[in-house]
């Protein structure tokens, strides 16, 4: 496996705080890649949500990228410039990593997951496009909406204080999909209590209103911020076996997506 630290520093950074961990594994086989960009409300990026998670989709055949992303005191769309220069290098340097550039998931973890539904819904707007866009997302617990059942920190600490109508709407993100979003796999606990569970709903309804493919998990149990679901990554409650069938359900709808045996 080639493990290596990436700088990202998009046009227009102000500083290069955010880098990729690569988990390139080897031999000549084409594979598709997943880029993963673990949550913390804007405020860190959660270790738990990086390199188990990371590990597992190594070992379902898939090249692997961990994102480390700005997060505050900065504010509003550098974190999103971030991500969508991280798939324009992953996609860059597919021939390199015997990566196919048309299959190239985007991952992400309650913040995480507003992060990458971010790009999901907003790559052709970009200066990176079209070299940024993610063939599919995978959204575990995401924070998806500013409105009635938000998230207030995630939003308080991606936006900064007073953010206009305008900026509140543009990340809102189920009012964002449109037919350009790609397919998206979601999962959610119907009793976590941080990021109440109507943010995957209100995102399902939107990509069945536009038509873009999605499969939904919905588990009864289970607290916030469940990463695998496993003890690998328990820490106070944090361990759901029947949650834990996420994964391997994610894998199997990505490969059939990808056709990737």
């Amino acid at each position: 496996m080639l493990t290596e630290r990436i700088p990202i520093n998009p046009p227009g950074s102000e500083d290069g705080q955010a880098f990729l961990q690569t988990y390139v594994l080897a031999g000549e086989r084409l594979r598709p890649g997943v880029i993963i960009c673990p949550g913390g409300a804007y405020t860190l990026v959660s270790p738990r949500e990086s390199e188990p998670v990371a590990l597992q989709f190594c070992a379902a055949g898939f090249h692997v990228f961990v994102l480390t992303y700005t997060v505050r005191p900065k504010y509003y769309r550098q974190p999103l410039l971030e991500l969508s220069a991280a798939v324009t290098e992953v996609r860059k340097r597919a021939k390199e990593w015997n990566l196919d550039p048309n299959r190239i998931a985007v991952a992400g973890f309650s913040a995480g997951g507003h992060l990458a539904a971010s790009l999901g819904v907003h790559w052709y707007k970009l200066p990176d496009a079209p070299q940024n866009e993610p063939q599919a997302l995978i959204l575990s617990y995401p924070v998806i909406t500013s409105g009635p059942f938000k998230h207030p920190g995630s939003f308080d600490n991606l936006l900064g204080p007073n953010p206009s109508a305008e900026i509140l709407e543009e990340m809102c993100l189920d009012r964002q999909v449109t037919s350009k979003t790609p397919p998206t796999f979601l999962w959610h606990t119907v009793a976590d209590e941080v990021v109440p569970v109507e943010n995957s709903l209100l995102f399902a309804n939107a990509l069945r209103q536009n038509q873009v493919p999605f499969e939904m998990h919905l588990f009864p149990d289970g607290i916030h911020g469940l990463s695998l679901a496993t003890a690998e990554t328990d820490s106070g409650g944090k361990n759901n076996p029947h949650a834990a069938r996420w994964l391997p359900l994610c894998i199997e709808w990505l490969k059939g997506l990808f056709d990737f045996g």
